[in-house]
């Protein structure tokens, strides 16, 4: 196995690693593939979260949009939160680890994101950074998390047309009892919250799709497997590599093939993996500190 510096690794193997990991492939397996030490992958992995975060803060703003859909997505660190205080070696940022995204239902770009837990003091942050990066007032969809209440009104205020989609829960059957059965969802409920959103646009289903691709395409995210995030900083670095990779390289269909950053005008171009290796050496060569986390660092792929 070969042991690269970061300066020495070739730009055909540091994009490979960068599309593997937004692939869904484990930190391992990119090792083996990629003839490379893990501790090389884990240190492409940390400068390109670093820069992704950066240039997504610096990028996304002053974003048009008519409709925007947010939602939560389910991950753990380390151990799942009822199993920290039980850990023989315990490691800072253990536990449930939540990643809340906020998504432009008609171009499909991921405007805001914050990894963290789902108190009403991340409500509120995720609330603020997505006000700051809007360039207009929009009809805001949320399911019914109460924590969004609060943290939508100071956030927009009244300058938002605001709506609640409440899922209404049935009882678990007896024959569809186990560990992992969820509730049957047995309808939902439309709640005018703020303004006066429009009835037909209250939904919450583009912001819960683009969590499937999420869990699909990080290795971390994948349910009842030992690939969970081991900490808390990667698992960060990996939702902002991913973030950069769903705006500006992934192509959708619904878009005919446009990228979502090309599709709400953020971009004139659609991204190769190669542009995005590029766009963190790039980054990695700027002199002066980096630290893109401001807003989303509060409080088991390595």
């Amino acid at each position: 196995m070969h042991i690269f510096s970061m300066n020495k690794l070739p730009l055909e193997t540091r994009t490979q690693i960068l599309s593997m990991l937004c692939e869904g492939s484990s930190m391992r397996s990119i090792s083996r593939v990629c003839d490379v030490s893990i501790n090389t992958v884990s240190k492409l992995l940390i400068d390109a979260g670093k820069a992704c975060a950066a240039f997504h803060d610096a990028t996304v703003q002053n974003v048009n949009t008519r409709r925007c859909q947010v939602d939560e997505i389910w991950s753990f660190t380390a151990a799942k939160q009822k199993n920290v205080r039980t850990m023989k070696a315990p490691v800072e940022g253990a536990g449930d680890t939540w990643t809340w995204t906020a998504l432009d239902a008609d171009s499909k770009l991921i405007i805001s994101w914050l990894v963290g837990g789902r108190d009403g003091d991340y409500a509120m942050a995720f609330m603020d950074d997505l006000r700051s990066r809007l360039a207009n007032r929009v009809q805001l969809t949320s399911d019914g998390h109460r924590a969004y209440l609060e943290a939508v009104e100071g956030a927009f205020g009244g300058d938002v047309d605001y709506a609640q989609l409440v899922k209404l829960y049935g009882p678990i059957s007896e024959g569809a009892k186990g560990r992992y059965s969820p509730a049957e969802c047995i309808g939902a409920r439309k709640e005018r919250i703020e303004g006066n959103p429009d009835p037909k646009h209250v939904s919450t289903s583009y912001a819960e799709r683009q969590n499937l691709t999420m869990r699909m395409q990080m290795r971390r995210f994948t349910r009842l497997t030992n690939a969970f995030s081991k900490k808390f900083e990667n698992h960060m670095h990996m939702v902002a590599l991913y973030t950069v990779w769903y705006n500006f390289v992934k192509q959708h269909k619904s878009l005919k093939g446009l990228s979502p950053a090309m599709a709400a005008g953020v971009s004139n171009t659609l991204w190769s993996v190669t542009d995005l290796a590029e766009m963190v050496d790039a980054a990695a060569t700027k002199p002066g500190k980096r630290g893109p986390y401001k807003k989303r660092n509060l409080g088991g792929e390595t």
